[in-house]
């Protein structure tokens, strides 16, 4: 009986293993055109794998188009990524510089009336001067510079005007008569502008209000 059965078993294993053997060559078969006749068209077969190859070309090219697509997408968001990575640095890096220079106004400050200062004990005055100097240095290490000197010409891109005062001296017109308050820059970045009174020219003819 078990003998029955396990022949049974094998012949429905071998029909099975036909079947599929037959079902792959008609799948074969299937990229064949044929005629009427039951026989083989090449022309129409050909066509076909033309039709066929022109279809995967185009698929191809649609792939790679897309993928390129993809890659520079992620290029350009990895850029504009580092970009705003950097862009952060520098704001905060300037905002940081900026908070100091109040520091920085406060020795220039002490520093303006000399004549006081010299009276100031010496061990304590030289301490003071090292510590301002370790602050200029950090300044200059990020390319951190004063501007605003009396003698210049004005310009409002770097200087904020407080006053005016009037002269009979044309060539004075414009320039810098005082410096309220120095100005920085950070490279080509304004961080604070200088605060100035300028000259104004008028002449002895030009009544004065």
């Amino acid at each position: 009986m078990d003998d029955k059965n396990s022949n049974n078993h094998t012949d429905d294993e071998k029909n099975n293993v036909e079947e599929v053997e037959n079902n792959e060559d008609d799948s074969e078969l299937l990229e064949f055109e044929f005629n009427d006749d039951g026989e083989e068209d090449l022309k129409k077969t050909l066509k076909k794998f033309r039709t066929d190859l022109k279809l995967c070309q185009k698929e191809k090219e649609e792939y790679l188009i897309g993928w390129q697509k993809e890659r520079a997408d992620f290029a350009n968001y990895k850029k504009e990524e580092n970009d705003r990575k950097i862009n952060f640095s520098k704001i905060l890096q300037e905002k940081i510089l900026f908070n100091f220079l109040a520091v920085s106004d406060s020795f220039n400050l002490a520093f303006a009336n000399k004549e006081a200062w010299q009276k100031v004990d010496k061990n304590w005055r030289i301490g003071v001067e090292y510590i301002y100097n370790q602050l200029d240095t950090v300044f200059k290490d990020f390319g951190v510079q004063s501007f605003g000197e009396v003698g210049e010409n004005f310009d409002p891109k770097l200087h904020q005007s407080i006053d005016v005062t009037s002269t009979d001296k044309k060539e004075n017109d414009q320039k810098i008569s005082e410096v309220v308050q120095k100005g920085y820059k950070s490279k080509d970045n304004i961080l604070r502008p200088a605060q100035v009174k300028i000259w104004e020219y008028r002449s002895l003819l030009t009544p004065f209000f």
